[in-house]
């Protein structure tokens, strides 16, 4: 079965690999293992664990190497489809809201029920569309108000990013693989606002200081914790190792391999 980027409901057998999240999604991991890391916190999961990935966050999706069975089932809730339905049940928003990317939430046998009668509406390309979708989705949603009432704060609001402090937001999310224009975004700023910033708060441009950071945490891996280059790169936001592997020598001299093999013989 194929992702579908398309469609807002379906089930894959591989992990997304969109580091930032438009729209608030429900994710259950129906087989395999995986994890999720939001910039702060990594979260193991594992099957019959689920969450909700928050709009306008970031985070990473890892599917762990295992011979099993890999499934997860993704269901999007966008903006418009949330204010429709608000408009028809006009739940009360409150101002208090988690800070973290990634709500887990606490097993209920109704989430647990759900999902078992949403099985029989995927086709065989592991979607849900048509006339059912926006009734399944909408039966979700009303599950999770009910079993968590304090996810209306979360899914109803609907106000783009406030301006938030620049160096402790750029210091917990730098391996974060997305644009300069997207970090402006998530920290209230417009491009030139962020860049502007940027400089005055860390003497250096963006591209130029998130190169050099993500090096220097890749140095500490490779010489400290023995990492593997090749498994460490795609974490530290980089797109591919060729890049990561001019970048390191340029900066440091010798080759990422190098300097690991310098680690295990100074240890």
């Amino acid at each position: 079965m194929k992702e579908t980027a398309i469609s807002n409901c379906y089930i894959s057998p591989t992990p997304s690999t969109e580091q930032f999240i438009p729209n608030h999604t429900f994710m259950y991991l129906v087989a395999g293992s995986m994890t999720v890391y939001d910039g702060s916190k990594e979260y193991k999961i594992k099957p019959g664990d689920y969450g909700i990935g928050r709009r306008n966050f970031l985070s990473r999706y890892t599917k762990l190497a295992d011979k099993g069975d890999f499934r997860k089932i993704y269901i999007v809730f966008e903006q418009d489809f949330l204010k429709e339905f608000n408009a028809t049940f006009k739940y009360e928003v409150e101002n208090q809201k988690p800070a973290q990317a990634i709500i887990q939430l606490n097993k209920s046998k109704l989430i647990d029920s759900f999902i078992q009668s949403l099985m029989p509406y995927f086709n065989e390309n592991g979607i849900i569309d048509g006339d059912f979708l926006n009734i399944k989705r909408s039966e979700l949603l009303l599950v999770l108000l009910k079993t968590n009432p304090q996810l209306a704060g979360v899914f109803f609001d609907f106000s783009n990013p406030e301006k938030i402090n620049l160096e402790e937001f750029m210091n917990r999310n730098y391996k974060f693989n997305v644009s300069i224009e997207r970090f402006a975004y998530l920290t209230g700023r417009s491009l030139s606002a962020f860049k502007r910033d940027f400089e005055k708060t860390f003497k250096a441009t963006p591209s130029h200081w998130l190169v050099q950071k993500r090096l220097e945490e890749a140095y500490y891996l490779l010489s400290k914790k023995a990492k593997k280059p090749s498994d460490i790169y795609l974490d530290l936001g980089f797109e591919n190792f060729s890049h990561f592997s001019f970048a390191f020598k340029k900066m440091y001299g010798h080759s990422p391999t190098q300097i690991t093999q310098i680690g295990k013989t100074g240890s």
